[in-house]
């Protein structure tokens, strides 16, 4: 009996058996794992849950959880989508030993950071390995040759480290290779050129070094090849041009030389070739124009010569043509205006000569046109509006001629600029038929006839420049000031005549430059509408009446110029409470009573004062006294009492001077110069104020930090000390003192120097609140960063281009930045590095180079100030990589990176931008600080708080 009842037992135990393994489900527990050892911040995986039930049908619950998928027959996950889940950590791996049946993975667009776990790399069945836009680092591991399956192998914009992974040309299905926005280094491996079935090949902004392996050109199936952004060696192999299936092209900024392979030509599908920024020489190969397909080429920022090909007549897909900033010369072949399909014309900075094809822009929908900087004639093709859609037109520092005619009906520009030309005759702009015009630049031309009077009509218009056309005349438009986004407003030198118009409303009206003209009548009081107004320069014209308070109480003004006018009455007090007033000039008008005694106002100089004859108060004479002591009643006898006990005093200091100073050997007797803003003081005063009273060579030496002094009023100074030879002293002495004239309030106030013929003890503001250097890792928001950018361009822009002649900065670094009380960048050190050079007898000349290394350091600076400190000479290494890395790497430590963070990306990439222009490579391709300071405008810095 017992016997015959086993066989049912049997049955029974394996039936149990099967439910127990049908009812585990190691997909969700493994992938429930996963989810534990990392960060979900934003709990973008709630869903992945087990029901509390248990599991009796054996279903697999990853299969309705976000980013898993399941196939269709089985319930078996064959891929895996984590992409932009916000998910961060390491990755785990361990958990990957489950999905052998896994396809895709894709966790792209995280925070994932450390090593790839090399457990991936047994997944044999993987197709597509997406791990893109994370902080993978460390070197790239081995085992990748287990997935010999793979199509797709993504890790663009990651921190890897290290060779470039050698055995991935083993891997035969692989079609899309992109290992772009690393720190991979070293050479690209000879062995890439084997792939047998490789599509896209991107290895661009990394650390790759050595000569392109000619090797890449066996690379018979590759359609987009992106290799550019690193720092290569050598010329551009000419097997290149055997890859026959070639569309897209890219090695840019690689420090590439030598010419262009004219074996190029042989890539007959190529439609996009990007080669700029090199040092490619050469002439342009004739023989481009076989490439039939070619859409976009840009081969600008080289050292490329001769002539645009007639050739390229031929090239009738061609769109972009960016040629600028080479060498080039000759003429625009009159076939470029023949291509239909051409939209963008770059070929800027050149020198380029004759004049524009009179049909450009008949035969395609041009839509930006920059020919500036060159050596053009004649006039503006007639027909260069006629595609309908030109929106940018800069044509600037040329020698065109004729009027402007041809785009009285171009409705579609957004951007004008002409200047430094030889334009003439009445400016033909219909504005009210231009409603997307946001910048027009005319100045230094020789137009008439007066401004548009419709140009209130511009309602988008931001920047309006006419100066330097002596011949203009007119009168400014009444509803100008109305224009609701206009910011700069310049017309000096025009020969402008009539009153200002009212000030109805200019709430974003930065620049107001009117100078040298011939207009009359007051400044209206409704300029109290300008509350955002920052410059006003009414100089040399026939204004009157008295200077309105409303205009001295604007809360942003820091330059107002009413010299050479007749403005009478007195300079009204709210001036002188004014916190951002850098400089004020009334001088010769009929200004009379005393000006006002705040200190902001008295250090402006005599210079902004002189010329009236009944204005009295420091820094003219005292208005005190009704008649000075030598032209009272008083008798002859007090008279000569005083005039001997001054005389006697003056004797007894000139012997106490000689007594002190001839213990100090014949180096000359000690002379004091002071600035604007330290008082008068002698030079005895200022040495004994000194640490040491017995020595001054106990100071610090040169380029040491420098001592601290306080002086009899209890002025506390900066001292350095310099030294020269007697026959450098005058020359000296006058670029001192062209630095201690020189006052913005983003500069460090050089007060006076005290000298002889062998030194100078040089004294500066002391500002005790540190400088960038030891600051720029602490954590600072947005409009702080935008504060402290923008205050150091004006402090560059002032020294390079408002003061005559330039200064260079010469040592600009973060410890050459420091801060006043309301934390106000100031530049420390100016001109000094030069000043030593100049007493060298270095040659003058060489301020040209020194301004260039400004510009290039600001650029430095920006990079360190919106990386908090992480990015320190980084020029090289952001010209290195794509832009688009750079930007991702910033938006992340100054956290906008979410989408509601689209006005905070804008600003830092507006940001970035001017960073790569000052520090591109060839100094002559830099921005002056004055394009760079302008680019910089509009900054609203309205990041997180």
């Amino acid at each position: 009996m017992e016997i015959f009842q086993w066989p049912h037992l049997n049955l029974l135990f394996s039936s149990m058996l099967i439910v127990v393994v049908l009812a585990a489900d190691p997909y969700s527990d493994a992938l429930l794992s996963f989810k534990s050892e990392i960060i979900d911040t934003f709990h973008n995986l709630d869903d992945w849950l087990e029901p509390n039930s248990g599991n009796p049908s054996g279903k697999v619950h990853a299969c309705s959880w976000s980013g898993v998928k399941c196939d269709n027959n089985s319930p078996i996950v064959i891929g895996l989508n984590l992409s932009t889940k916000k998910l961060a950590g390491k990755l785990p791996g361990k958990q990957f030993s489950v999905f052998t049946e896994l396809v895709e993975l894709n966790i792209s667009q995280n925070s994932f950071s450390g090593e790839i776990p090399v457990e991936i790399f047994n997944l044999t069945n993987l197709r597509s390995l997406d791990i893109s836009r994370n902080n993978f680092s460390g070197h790239f591991p081995g085992g990748v040759t287990g997935l010999q399956s793979l199509v797709v192998l993504d890790a663009f914009s990651n921190s890897f480290s290290g060779p470039l992974p050698v055995e991935l040309s083993k891997l035969e299905f692989l079609k899309v290779l992109n290992l772009a926005g690393s720190y991979f280094s070293g050479p690209i491996p000879s062995a890439y050129g084997f792939f047998k079935r490789l599509e896209f090949l991107h290895l661009a902004g990394n650390f790759i070094s050595g000569n392109i392996p000619p090797e890449l050109g066996n690379l018979q199936t590759v359609t987009h090849m992106e290799i550019g952004y690193n720092s290569y060696e050598g010329n551009i192999p000419w097997q290149l041009g055997n890859m026959s299936e070639l569309q897209y092209l890219d090695i840019a900024g690689s420090n590439l030389s030598g010419s262009i392979p004219k074996q190029l030509c042989n890539l007959t599908k190529l439609q996009s070739l990007f080669l700029f920024r090199n040092q490619l020489t050469g002439l342009i190969p004739w023989e481009f124009s076989r490439i039939l397909a070619l859409t976009n080429l840009d081969l600008s920022d080289n050292f490329i010569s001769g002539p645009i090909p007639e050739s390229f007549a031929a090239l009738k897909n061609l769109r972009l043509l960016s040629l600028m900033y080479n060498e080039m010369n000759g003429t625009v072949p009159d076939g470029i205006a023949e291509l239909p399909s051409l939209d963008t014309l770059f070929i800027w900075n050149n020198f380029f000569t004759g004049s524009l094809p009179r049909n450009l822009g008949k035969n395609s929908k041009l839509r930006w046109l920059d020919v500036s900087i060159n050596s053009f004639i004649g006039s503006i093709p007639p027909h260069i509006c006629a595609g309908g859609e030109l929106f940018k037109l800069i044509m600037f520092s040329n020698k065109f001629t004729g009027n402007l005619s041809p785009l009285s009906n171009c409705s579609s520009l957004v951007r004008i600029r002409l200047e430094d030309n030889s334009f003439s005759g009445e400016i033909p702009l219909t504005l009210s038929h231009l409603p997307d015009v946001s910048y027009i630049d005319l100045s230094r031309n020789k137009f008439t006839a007066g401004i548009p009077s419709d140009i209130s009509q511009a309602s988008k218009l931001q920047y309006f420049n006419v100066s330097n056309n002596p011949e203009l005349g007119g009168v400014i438009p009444e509803e100008t000031w109305s224009l609701p986004l206009l910011q700069n407003f310049s017309a000096s030198s025009c020969n402008i005549s009539g009153n200002l118009p009212p000030f109805k409303s200019c709430k974003s009206m930065l620049v107001v430059e009117l100078q040298k003209n011939n207009m009359s009548g007051v400044v209206p009081k409704s300029v109290s509408h300008c509350q955002a107004l920052e410059i006003i320069n009414l100089a040399s014209n026939q204004l009157d009446g008295h200077i309105p308070d409303e205009l001295a109480s604007l809360p942003a003004l820091s330059v107002a110029d009413l010299s050479h006018n007749n403005f009478s009455g007195s300079i009204p007090a709210e001036f002188g409470k004014s916190t951002n007033l850098l400089l004020l000039n009334v001088s010769y008008n009929d200004i009379s009573g005393a000006i006002p005694s705040e200190k902001v106002l008295q250090s402006m100089g005599r210079s902004a004062y002189v010329g009236n004859r009944e204005l009295c108060g420091a820094p003219l004479r005292s208005c005190s006294a009704s008649m000075s002591i030598f032209g009272s009643k008083g008798t002859g006898k007090l008279r000569l009492v005083l005039l001997l006990s001054a005389g006697v005093t003056i004797l007894i200091a000139a012997l106490l001077f000689w007594l002190v100073y001839l213990r100090k050997g014949n180096k000359g007797q000690w002379k004091m110069e002071s600035f604007i803003g330290l008082p008068q003081f002698t030079a005895n005063d200022v040495l004994r104020s000194f640490s040491s009273a017995d020595s001054m060579e106990e100071l610090p030496p040169l380029y040491a930090a420098v001592c601290k002094a306080v002086l009899p009023t209890g002025i506390t100074v900066l001292v350095k000390k310099i030294e020269w030879e007697p026959k450098r002293m005058k020359v000296a002495i006058e670029f001192i003192t062209q630095m201690g004239n020189a006052r913005h309030r983003n500069l460090i106030r050089l007060l006076g120097f005290c000298y002889n013929n062998h030194m100078a003890y040089m004294l500066y503001d002391y500002l005790p609140n540190g400088n960038l250097a030891e600051k720029v890792t602490m954590p600072r928001d947005w409009s702080t960063k935008c504060r402290i950018i923008t205050g150091i361009a004006r402090g560059l822009c002032f020294l390079h281009h408002d003061w005559n002649p330039a200064i260079s900065h010469g040592d600009l670094n973060s410890s050459t930045i420091v801060f006043d009380d309301n934390f106000e960048p100031r530049l420390a050190d100016f001109g000094f590095k030069y000043l030593i050079e100049l007493i060298k007898g270095r040659s003058s000349e060489a301020i040209k180079d020194e301004l260039y290394m400004d510009i290039y350091r600001f650029g430095e600076i920006i990079l360190e100030i919106l990386t908090n400190g992480r990015l320190t000479n980084g020029g090289e290494i952001v010209q290195s990589k794509p832009q688009d890395v750079v930007l991702r790497e910033i938006y992340s430590e100054n956290e906008a990176t979410d989408d509601s963070t689209n006005s905070l990306q804008d600003e830092i990439k507006q940001v970035v931008d001017v960073s790569l222009l000052c520090t591109r490579s060839r100094p002559a391709d830099r921005p002056s600080m004055k394009d760079a300071l302008k680019l910089l405008s509009g900054l609203k810095g309205q990041g997180k708080q």
